[in-house]
This record gives structure tokens, C-alpha cells and sequence, in this order.
């Protein structure tokens, strides 16, 4: 079953390539649709510069670090709110809004505040919060009530309860709180970037890319970004599961 998913998905991928190239040779014109072959020999150049890997490096520790930021944040409050009801009254309005705002609103408002280098930490941090917040407070809520009878009677502490618990029950909705949350990370990280444009990033090589109407190296970039943001996604799941294994093992 593995290999016919990996063989779908090939097949599917290079469907979508040969999609591509039609499309730039029935357009023909390399400034509006530039075909995968260019952007492939412009990403193996770009890949030979300098610039290149300290772009993604910067931006790669900004964004990952905006996100565990989410993370450790979204689940104190998560818990918090779980064991006081005053907390999630508190938090409602401040997630219902980070929610309901477009992200280049938060990135035009937020540069007034800060330094454009440090634009991608918030935003990325501003996209996922809420979403980590919810996804774990939900786990919390749907935890079975004689599960938590069950502890009462046994006099467990709230350290007890939380491994042997809340934790089983937590964990799907927490790496499924991830999953999504990673992706919109990168998304309004490099769109900060874009509008910001703090030097050395790969949102300014996009937006230069832009600028000079270099389609070869925006589809270049951005094929980066994706590779990038998709492995990082995988590591981090990776990570997360092993971390839950670990705790169940105890």
C-alpha cells in the first residue's frame, strides 16, 4: 500500500510538471510563466551562492522559533485556561481577534513597533498561537469526565492526571494543531518578510525577484521555501511523536 501512495503521488507530481510546461510554452513568454527546467538550472545556481544559505538560515531560525514560541505559549495558556475558567474568559477576545485579523494587517500594524528582523518571530508566532491554543483546550475539554472521576476517587495529583490522562487524549489534537499551524507559520513569516523586507532574508529575495522581474528566481525561491518549510514540518512531527512515545513509555 506504501509504494502505490508513493506511486500515485510521483504520478501526480509529474503530472503537474508536465501541466507547467505546457503552459509556459503555449504562453511563451519566460517574464509571466518561466518553465520547471529554467527554474530548475536557476535553483541549482542559486544553491552555489553564498547568499543563499545564510537567506534561508535567517529566515529558517526566525520562523521555527516564532513557532515553538506558539507552542510553549499556546499550551500555558491552553492549560491555564483548562483550570481556570476566568483565564479562558480573559483570553476569548485577544484569540478571537488574532483569528478574525488578516495577516498583512498584523504585519503593517507591527512594523510601527518593531525591527523588521524581528517581524517573522511575531507574525509566526501571531498565526499559530491561537491555533495551538484552541486545538489543545479542546483536547483538554473532551477528556472523558469518568476518566477524571476515576482520578478523583484515587486521589490523583494534577501531575498524574496530566500523564496518564490528559495526555492520551491531548495528543491528537495537539499534533494535528501543529500540522496545520506550520504551514500558515511559513506562509504569513515569509509574507512579513516581504512587506518588512529585513535584509538577508528570503522574503527580500523574493520581493528583489519581483522587483526586477526575475520570474526564474521567484519560482526558484519559492520552490526553496516549500522544500523548506516541508522538511522542517516532517522533523518537528517527527520529533513530537517521539517525545509522546517517550511520556507514554513512563
Amino acid at each position: 500500500m506504501k509504494n502505490k501512495s508513493k506511486f500515485e503521488k510521483f504520478i501526480a507530481v509529474a503530472a503537474a510538471l508536465a501541466l507547467w510546461q505546457l503552459a509556459s510554452v503555449i504562453i511563451d513568454e519566460e517574464v509571466l510563466l518561466v518553465s520547471p527546467l529554467k527554474v530548475l538550472v536557476r535553483l541549482s545556481e542559486l544553491i552555489f551562492e553564498k547568499e543563499f544559505y545564510s537567506a534561508v538560515a535567517f529566515s529558517f531560525i526566525r520562523i521555527t522559533f516564532g513557532f515553538v514560541l506558539a507552542v510553549v505559549t499556546g499550551t500555558v495558556f491552553a492549560t491555564a485556561a483548562y483550570r481556570r475558567h476566568t483565564v479562558e474568559v480573559f483570553l476569548w477576545p485577544y484569540m478571537s481577534v488574532i483569528k478574525a485579523t488578516p495577516v498583512a494587517s498584523f504585519i503593517i500594524l507591527c512594523l510601527i513597533w518593531l525591527d523588521s528582523s524581528s517581524l517573522p518571530i511575531f507574525i509566526s508566532f501571531l498565526m499559530a498561537l491561537p491555533i495551538i491554543y484552541t486545538n489543545i483546550l479542546t483536547g483538554f475539554k473532551s477528556t472523558d469526565p469518568k476518566l477524571l472521576q476515576m482520578a478523583e476517587i484515587f486521589r490523583f495529583s494534577f501531575k498524574k492526571k496530566l500523564a496518564y490522562i490528559y495526555l492520551p487524549n491531548i495528543k491528537p489534537y495537539f499534533i494535528s494543531a501543529c500540522s496545520v499551524a506550520l504551514g500558515l507559520t511559513w506562509k504569513a513569516g515569509i509574507a512579513a518578510e516581504i512587506i518588512g523586507i529585513p535584509d538577508g532574508s528570503m522574503g527580500e529575495m523574493l520581493y528583489n525577484a519581483k522587483l526586477y522581474l526575475a520570474t526564474a528566481d521567484l519560482f526558484g525561491w519559492t520552490v526553496t521555501i516549500v522544500c523548506v518549510s516541508i522538511l522542517f514540518e516532517k522533523l518537528f512531527m517527527k520529533i513530537i511523536n517521539t517525545v509522546f512515545k517517550k511520556l507514554e513509555d513512563l
